[in-house]
């Protein structure tokens, strides 16, 4: 994790002096810090910071914030997180819409871990068919496009030691088992072979992957994603409420702590629940 917020830093560190038109040596002095010194936090083979003091400088000299600096937050001015703690977007058709599917791989380029609550389940467990089903009644949802960001999704996770956690209610991967609700119209063949290969796929990838089952008769939540330290979104049918703010984001972080804390079914015994799931399928 701290090589990637050194790296963050790095670029926009960079992308401040390119702006200041300064030469590094007069940046360098207008910070109270030697050319050498900018030069060694500037190297890509660097792995410190600048002092607090000095960090704060920067931040007052140049107007930007210093949790931007460090990648905590895409707000790039002071206070920024104050004047928009959230935002409201519309036209949010689908949880897994065009935008949403940026801030992940803006957060999986970053290296950092994403934390879900899907609306069923995550589209990265599920079969093309499966996703060609559930997706069937959204016209804005390019079903073959989401099967192929799954597949990548996928991929990219069994190639990397990259962090994904789920939070999804038992109950749903029950009725699912069931063919009920929305999967009423789904064969059975179909949903045992699903939660056949989201077994196996838990079991190969854990413990990058770790999926908390939580009991809706105990809590509820609302489908929500942590894309790291930078944004945080809740998805409610239509709108996406997208936090950027630190201290919004954490909420929700502690949010999904809790519905972890909340499990009936931990990480390590999801293949073999899933597995149960399968064979009940009649």
């Amino acid at each position: 994790m701290r090589r990637q917020v050194v790296q963050i830093f790095r670029e926009r560190l960079a992308l401040v002096i390119q702006r200041s038109k300064l030469p590094p040596s007069a940046f360098a002095r207008s910070l109270g810090i030697d050319r050498s010194t900018l030069s060694q936090v500037l190297s890509p083979t660097n792995d410190r910071l600048l002092r607090a003091e000095t960090l704060a400088i920067l931040s007052a000299r140049y107007g930007i914030s210093v949790d931007w600096l460090l990648g905590l937050t895409s707000q790039e001015r002071p206070g920024a997180d104050v004047v928009e703690q959230v935002r409201i977007e519309g036209q949010a058709g689908s949880p897994a819409d065009g935008r949403f599917l940026r801030w992940y791989a803006e957060a999986e380029n970053a290296g950092y871990p994403i934390r879900t609550v899907p609306r069923s389940f995550p589209d990265f467990l599920k079969l093309p068919e499966v996703i060609a089903y559930e997706y069937a009644g959204w016209p804005e949802i390019d079903a073959a496009a989401t099967s192929r960001w799954a597949q990548e999704r996928l991929d990219g996770m069994r190639r990397s030691d990259l962090s994904q956690e789920a939070c999804l209610p038992l109950q749903g991967l029950q009725a699912f088992a069931r063919g009920e609700g929305q999967w009423e119209q789904l064969p059975a063949a179909l949903r045992r072979e699903q939660l056949r290969v989201m077994s196996e796929t838990c079991e190969a990838l854990y413990p990058s992957l770790r999926i908390h089952l939580f009991d809706v008769r105990r809590t509820y939540s609302a489908p929500l994603t942590v894309f790291g330290p930078q944004r945080a979104i809740l998805y409610i049918g239509g709108l996406f409420f997208v936090f950027t703010a630190s201290p919004q984001v954490r909420l929700l972080n502690q949010r999904f702590d809790d519905l972890i804390r909340a499990a009936v079914v931990q990480p390590a015994g999801v293949s073999e629940a899933l597995a149960g799931l399968a064979r009940e399928v009649g």
